[in-house]
């Protein structure tokens, strides 16, 4: 069983290739909201290297936010497309819970949502439980609470085994949207000139 596993909604790109319990493949690419130069060709990469060809994965886990808007768009849009074209099924999983992976254990995880604000949750790993639940915080507020280790957009590194436990099936993959958890920076200042 073949799984490939895409993360585009931070600034670090996270791929990978999994066959069982063995790595085949796996690659973070750190970008500078360029991630659409990079997306399609290190899945290429990956399957190329192991000389297999998209119709031969058998599940695709994308990473749906929160994060950044055109990164969130960009992965879940190239695994829908090769969910629908090649009928293989799909599965979603939240960056947030991606980025915990590596750890065992009460994780603070956060994306850079600007102005001093993060896209954020506390969540321990062993038990599947949020003490903070995904949201848009302050980082100063979430640093006064208790984890036992913090993970950044810059720093995390994934469990893909973890990532494969933890995913959840897509029913419809024309119907699977990013977790924006709010609008676009162009949505507010506009609801903001109407007000």
């Amino acid at each position: 069983m073949y799984s490939l596993i895409l993360d585009t909604a931070t600034k670090r790109l996270y791929a990978s290739i999994i066959r069982d319990d063995k790595i085949l493949f796996e690659k973070y690419i750190d970008g500078k909201n360029d991630h659409a130069k990079y997306v399609v060709k290190i899945i290429e990469e990956g399957l190329n290297l192991n000389k297999l060809k998209i119709d031969d994965i058998d599940n695709l886990i994308v990473g749906i936010g929160p994060g950044s808007y055109t990164g969130e768009r960009m992965g879940v849009t190239v695994m829908k497309m090769f969910s629908s074209f090649k009928n293989i099924k799909l599965y979603e999983i939240s960056t947030l819970k991606l980025m915990s992976s590596s750890y065992e254990g009460v994780v603070l995880s956060h994306i850079d949502a600007r102005h001093g604000n993060v896209f954020a949750s506390i969540y321990d790993t062993k038990k599947s439980k949020y003490y903070v639940d995904e949201g848009i915080y302050l980082l100063d507020d979430l640093k006064k609470m208790d984890y036992e280790i913090e993970f950044d957009e810059d720093s995390f590194r994934v469990n893909p085994f973890y990532v494969i436990k933890n995913k959840i099936e897509v029913e419809n993959p024309d119907l699977l949207t990013p977790n924006y958890l709010r609008d676009t920076e162009a949505e507010r200042n506009l609801s903001a000139k109407k007000i």
